[in-house]
């Protein structure tokens, strides 16, 4: 029965989606199938980027991190707030420019902004490494939910590329309007289980309530509500959790396939509106946290103590096999429709910023053979990243931001500053990747700023390289007028 579910739920969310997106319309060309002709109103939009909350990354990351470490799972609630109240005045901007200047892709508006090819090649690579990184995470937790439907004998491999097969049928044909689609019924269906566990969870594990779940969790493991946490040595402090919220906040819109949302909205009040009950949205962590609470007081043991399973194995063990086959196919989901949104973006980019620039002469329908084709490398990469670690998914998305933030001062100061250039942002970029990735750098973040956010500290020295490097170069005369003129 569980493997029956799983499959009707998935086959079913397919067959749907890609029949929804073909009858909207055809994907014939680049910007119909990677930005939906810019015509998303406030559902689809909703479903695509406020629907973010509900990801792998969400219920199984946020829910296996409250049962390893407890506290650090808070995480989830800050980052989200303060992520969308950044948003309510970065995306319409984002969107402005790209509606103005005709945009398809993150690498589009630098190059165009600054007005520097390599600036916009710089970053196509830099954006299309960060999205490889968080496919990987998809990738991950389908592979769990595959061995869980099909059996641990399944090779993690197989599972892996399972996952990239099906992600990629997810938009290889009708593009980012059948991804909007699935992520709607993803988000009803997440929705609906996450309520369904939490009113039956208290008597699964003997509380009385959910409020009762954390008083027993806090009694059975003294300091798990408050920081550090179960795990102290782990180093996740206050500082920690401020630190991190920080930098996923100032990453977030600056990850590609979110940028690329923005340029598929129809107008800037739709992405207001979204930004504004998104906070809302995420309150659901207290129930995706209280459910790992309750995975510990079970004395719930995943498989080779991976905390990204905690959830599945704790779902499988103490509900009925219809129960668990409804989860898995929406767990599923939550993987496939931000990976496929994911592999989408990073074709694009290839597509479009690194491969046009050296073929200029590529047609419309060329350019989107292309993007389709190079979907497939990146799902291969992401595939075998996905089975050569065993992080948490946590982790992986935090590294995927700090990666991504090496981009976000060339946003920021495009809006707020008219003396920044492309010689800057290159240095900065430059400069961040070095004090974020160098072995030395790493260790001397870890001895003066002990429990902050590497990624944080980088993107800070990123950003003073930039001011620097602009204040002592005077701008080219042939520099685009500020990105903010462009702002409604």
């Amino acid at each position: 029965m569980i493997l029956t579910l799983t499959i009707a739920v998935v086959l079913g969310t397919m067959v749907g989606a890609l029949a929804y997106g073909r009858r909207q319309a055809r994907a014939a060309n680049v910007t119909e199938w990677a930005i939906g002709g810019r015509r998303f109103g406030i559902v689809l939009f909703w479903f695509l980027n406020a629907g973010e909350v509900y990801t792998t990354f969400a219920v199984l990351g946020i829910s296996g991190y409250a049962w390893a470490y407890g506290a650090p799972a808070y995480l989830a609630l800050t980052s989200v707030s303060l992520s969308a109240t950044l948003g309510y005045w970065l995306m319409p901007r984002i969107w402005a420019a790209g509606r103005a200047r005709n945009l398809l892709t993150q690498a589009d508006f630098f190059a165009d902004h600054y007005n520097s090819r390599l600036l916009g090649v710089v970053v196509a690579v830099a954006g299309i490494a960060a999205l490889v990184i968080y496919v990987q995470i998809q990738i991950v937790a389908l592979g769990l939910i595959v061995r869980l439907t099909l059996g641990p004998q399944i090779a993690p491999l197989a599972a892996a590329l399972i996952a990239a097969a099906v992600m990629l049928a997810f938009v290889f044909t009708a593009g980012l309007r059948s991804a909007a689609f699935a992520a709607g019924v993803k988000d009803v269906l997440m929705l609906v289980i996450v309520v369904g566990l939490c009113v039956t969870v208290a008597g699964k594990v003997g509380a009385t309530s959910l409020l009762d779940v954390y008083a027993q969790a806090e009694a059975s493991f003294p300091g798990i509500g408050s920081f550090p946490g179960r795990q102290p040595d782990a180093g996740l402090t206050n500082i920690w959790l401020m630190t991190s919220a920080l930098n996923v906040a100032l990453g977030n819109w600056i990850l590609p396939h979110l940028f690329q949302l923005c340029f598929a909205a129809d107008s800037a009040e739709t992405i207001r509106r979204n930004a504004i009950w998104q906070p809302l949205y995420s309150l659901s962590y207290f129930f995706i946290i209280a459910l790992g609470f309750a995975a510990l007081l079970a004395g719930t043991v995943p498989p080779a103590g991976d905390t990204n399973a905690v959830l599945p194995s704790f779902v499988s063990a103490h509900y009925p096999a219809w129960v668990t086959g409804l989860f898995a196919g929406t767990a599923c989901l939550l993987a496939l429709v931000p990976g496929s949104v994911l592999l989408l973006t990073a074709g694009t980019i290839f597509g479009r910023n690194v491969v046009q620039p050296l073929r200029p002469q590529l047609g419309a329908r060329a350019l989107l053979r292309v993007s389709r084709l190079a979907m497939l490398g990146f799902a291969g990469v992401a595939a075998w990243l996905a089975v050569g670690g065993s992080k948490s998914l946590v982790e992986i998305g935090l590294s995927a931001y700090a990666a991504i933030g090496m981009l976000a001062p060339g946003v920021f100061f495009a809006f707020l500053w008219r003396r920044a250039h492309s010689a800057g942002v290159l240095a900065g970029i430059a400069v961040g990747y070095v004090a974020l990735l160098l072995p030395a750098a790493d260790a001397f973040w870890t001895a003066w700023f002990p429990g902050w956010e590497h990624g944080l500290l980088a993107m800070a020295v990123n950003a003073a390289t930039v001011v620097l490097v602009c204040a002592v170069l005077p701008k080219g005369s042939t520099a685009e007028s500020p990105a903010e003129a462009l702002a409604p």
